[in-house]
């Protein structure tokens, strides 16, 4: 005799969005590394690299985005708009991180 468990799709989207998805683990790695950049001294070579701007021509069409861009939007969804400031307090910066994490903040929904 067989038996067949019946599961509600509630409950297993539940189960699957229990933990973070690669997107949003990428995305919190991404503005974690931007912190610690942040903080770190004007001279550092990691610090004027994220900075440098290379003046050349980008490609004609719809333009890719940049780490930079990427950074900001997701700062946006995380901290607000004041999130550049938000980076200088250590702890606070990854208390509101681990926030965005727990609560899956920077899922975006796919239009």
């Amino acid at each position: 005799m067989y038996f067949h468990y019946y599961l509600p799709s509630i409950k297993v989207y539940a189960i699957i969005k229990k933990n973070p998805t690669t997107t949003d683990t990428i995305r919190l790695n991404r503005l974690c590394w931007f912190g610690h950049v942040q903080r770190m001294e004007g001279n550092r070579i990691h610090k004027r690299v994220l900075y440098m701007n290379l003046e050349t021509m980008r490609l004609r069409g719809r333009p890719t985005n940049r780490w930079q861009d990427e950074v900001r939007e997701d700062g946006r969804l995380v901290g607000g708009k004041g999130w550049k400031e938000k980076v200088h307090n250590r702890g606070g910066w990854k208390k509101l991180l681990r926030m965005a994490r727990n609560c899956h903040i920077l899922h975006i929904p796919m239009e």
